[in-house]
């Protein structure tokens, strides 16, 4: 049960970053995001992070769904 929450949170989570990533990179181009960088290069960033955990949500939900 805890690896299927994990996998659920994972995928959730990579979907979240993913579409604000996409937000950042459309709405915030050239604009300071608190002194951590443009607003593109930090979405650009979220996009990776976001479809890496989106792709192990999905792969963790498969090996789960195998071992039961």
């Amino acid at each position: 049960m805890g690896g299927a929450i994990f996998a659920i949170a994972t995928f959730v989570l990579g979907g979240i970053l993913t579409f604000s990533g996409l937000g950042l990179i459309a709405f915030m181009k050239y604009k300071d995001l608190w002194g951590l960088g443009e607003g593109r290069s930090i979405g650009i960033l979220f996009v990776c992070v976001g479809l890496l955990m989106s792709i192990l949500g999905v792969m963790v939900m498969r090996i789960v769904r195998n071992r039961i």
